[in-house]
């Protein structure tokens, strides 16, 4: 099943992990969030003076502090409470300082570094204060406001077709889906322009999703809780959201489209899958594993349903623009990020696949193909012998799925981990969650009463 990989990944951890998570089990929920901030607090001392991008700098040194205040706050109620002897579950108190740590984090970390890059950018030498992804979705943004094709053709065959000095070749390429331009249309208005910030929009879309995703779950544990700080406060959500944040609107609806897939609503499912499926590539493996779990409130089978409300909004918002100018859309969505236009992308971290075609560059092309065929025929052998049957398994195998493409990339960045992280996170919440029963089990015990 979905969880024999992780199993077999602990299994072969050792006795260090095991005891490290039997500590973190025997530990009050509010003991976990001391330890959360703790290590997020570390996390971002380490950022502020270690890491060589200055915007994540920036990031670090404003959120170092809200991080160690949650951390003295919720540990201090964890080590009270141990002295006290008291029960780990319970109390209002607890609730509250639980309550008033992510809050603070929320304001410290999140927001108020958003808010003050946003500023600062506005003011000048906006790039120190933004990462090119969000100046690119803006960008295109305001070319699709005005009517214009959000792709160009910039690169065909190595010639850059595109000559121009004020940008960087790679800012050029817009490697997204159509979808995502909505997040920069406000660029093309005439709102004021710090109004108009795409992470604004990420941010407020993504906690809206969140919020709503998360009520219509019941995990029975403090699951939900931990899922609303990794996409909240947590630095996996905190740093992107602050400085770029163009994921965050996909891993929410991924989310979204999960729980869905557990409350058994194969066309809701479909459709917010299908959402996340118009803004990045990265949201297609979770639609295409998602289909081998789908089913309704009866137990059938609903993989059609769910298709149909995925090609819903996938087939209206892709196909036009791709058919439209199908060079430039493989140019930027394909080419681009896999490394194959001849420009060097920022997205490029020292991963192993990276590492590996630098290493090698007349053994690129080979190599995504070789990468590529050996990936699905793994997952087909996957697929066959134990294909996922509910939204934990889904979640499960896809960020197996996600974790191994990222590491074998010929051209990606470390921050892309936030979808295996969440995705494993969401298969934890997911297991413990009431799944809605089939009307026709729960008729039999009354007709058996009945009789």
């Amino acid at each position: 099943m979905a969880d024999e990989a992780p199993a077999a990944v602990r299994r072969r951890a050792g006795p260090v992990v095991a005891a490290a998570s039997a500590w973190l089990r025997a530990l009050s929920p509010v003991g976990r969030d001391a330890v959360l901030y703790g290590a997020s607090a570390l996390f971002a001392l380490v950022t502020a003076f270690a890491v060589g991008i200055p915007l994540y700098r920036q990031w670090g040194q404003m959120a170092v502090g809200p991080y160690a205040a949650a951390w003295l706050l919720t540990g201090g109620v964890a080590l009270r409470r141990a002295r006290r002897g008291t029960r780990p579950t319970g109390g209002g108190r607890r609730d509250a300082a639980r309550i008033v740590a992510l809050a603070l984090v929320l304001l410290g970390a999140t927001v108020v570094p958003l808010a003050l890059e946003v500023v600062w950018r506005s003011e000048g030498n906006a790039a120190l204060h933004v990462q090119p992804e969000v100046v690119v979705v803006e960008r295109a943004g305001i070319r699709a406001y005005h009517g214009r094709d959000p792709y160009r053709v910039v690169d065909r065959n190595g010639h850059i077709l595109i000559h121009q000095s004020a940008l960087p070749v790679y800012e050029l390429y817009y490697p997204y889906l159509p979808g995502m331009v909505v997040f920069g249309f406000s660029s093309g208005s005439r709102v004021e322009a710090r109004l108009t910030d795409a992470r604004i929009q990420f941010l407020l879309f993504t906690a809206v999703v969140t919020l709503v995703a998360l009520s219509r779950i019941r995990p029975p544990s403090d699951a939900r809780f931990r899922v609303l700080q990794a996409l909240t406060v947590l630095p996996t959500a905190a740093l992107p959201l602050a400085t770029g944040g163009d994921d965050m609107p996909v891993v929410a609806l991924l989310l979204a489209g999960l729980v869905a897939l557990q409350r058994r609503r194969p066309v809701v499912a479909g459709l917010l899958l299908g959402a996340a499926s118009t803004l990045k590539f990265t949201a297609w493996p979770l639609v295409g594993l998602a289909v081998f779990a789908v089913v309704d409130r009866s137990g059938k089978r609903a993989a059609g349903r769910f298709l149909l409300g995925v090609a819903a909004l996938v087939v209206p918002v892709v196909v036009p623009v791709a058919l439209s100018n199908p060079s430039a859309f493989i140019d930027n969505v394909v080419r681009f990020p896999l490394g194959l236009a001849g420009v060097s992308s920022p997205a490029a971290s020292a991963l192993p696949g990276h590492i590996f075609v630098s290493l090698f560059p007349a053994l690129h092309r080979a190599y995504v193909v070789v990468a590529a065929v050996g990936g699905l025929a793994v997952l087909g052998w996957r697929l066959w012998r134990h294909p996922p049957r509910d939204a934990a398994a889904v979640a499960s195998l896809t960020g197996w799925v996600m974790l191994v493409a990222i590491l074998l990339a010929p051209a990606t960045r470390v921050g892309y981990l936030l979808y295996p992280i969440n995705l494993f996170l969401w298969a934890w919440m997911l297991r413990g969650a009431e799944t809605p029963a089939s009307p026709v089990v729960e008729a039999v015990p009354v007709a058996a009463g009945a009789a």
